[in-house]
C-alpha cells in the first residue's frame, strides 16, 4: 500500500474559488461532514511525491469554520 503525497510547511498564494451555493458538492459536505459556512480554497506548497521527491503543486481543498480542512486533492504540479 502506497503513501499518500505530503504537504511539507506551509500552503501560501491561498485563494477562495467558491463558497455557498456556489459549490458543487455542497450537499455532500453537509451530509458527511456538518453544517457549516463551506468554502473552495486553493493554495501553493511544497508537496513530497511518492518517490520522496520534493516539488510545488496547486492544491485543492474545502474548509468551514470548527471543521477545518478536507478532501484535500493535487490539482496540477508546477
Amino acid at each position: 500500500m502506497s503513501e499518500l503525497p505530503k504537504i511539507i510547511g506551509q500552503v501560501c498564494a491561498i485563494e477562495t474559488i467558491a463558497e455557498g451555493n456556489g459549490i458543487r458538492e455542497l450537499h455532500q459536505l453537509r451530509q458527511r461532514y456538518g453544517q457549516g459556512t463551506w468554502r473552495k480554497k486553493k493554495g501553493i506548497a511544497a508537496v513530497e511525491n511518492f518517490n520522496g521527491e520534493v516539488a510545488m503543486a496547486e492544491i485543492h481543498w474545502y474548509e468551514a469554520h470548527g471543521i477545518g480542512k478536507v478532501k484535500l486533492k493535487i490539482k496540477r504540479w508546477l
